[in-house]
């Protein structure tokens, strides 16, 4: 079976390498929370692109979003430096929220396996282990 490659994807997968190293410098230049670019979808007309961005942490996440949203119109000037298009697309930063949802559900099943069942009697077990003993 042929496998189709488009030239949105690409591009995304160009964008989302450039504007990882781009969006690195900047935020360190301007003392922002650590974020990291997730992912790039772009329009099909490639005149936007949505950036999906994680922070390192959750909790400064909004501040993160503010300056970057802010920086866009800097960021943006660099893409066009660093990639060779006709156009370079309007940036639409957005929260990438998947890792924190995964971390969540992480802790949630470790949570599950630390807590004991309502089967388990803590006492039974040292039971067991004296009846193998004699």
């Amino acid at each position: 079976m042929k496998k189709s490659f488009y030239r949105t994807d690409r591009v995304s997968a160009q964008l989302r390498r450039e504007l990882g190293t781009i969006v690195h410098a900047m935020v360190r230049v301007h003392g922002l929370p650590s974020v990291s670019v997730s992912d790039v979808e772009i329009t099909r007309d490639m005149a936007h692109a949505k950036v999906f961005v994680t922070a390192l942490q959750s909790e400064r996440a909004k501040e993160a979003m503010k300056g970057l949203k802010e920086l866009t119109p800097e960021i943006r000037h660099e893409l066009s430096r660093s990639v060779k298009m006709r156009h370079t697309p309007e940036l639409h930063f957005h929260y990438d929220d998947s890792v924190d949802r995964g971390e969540r559900i992480d802790n949630l099943l470790r949570d599950l396996d630390t807590e004991p069942g309502p089967d388990s009697d803590p006492d039974s077990d040292a039971d067991d282990d004296s009846s193998r003993d004699s």
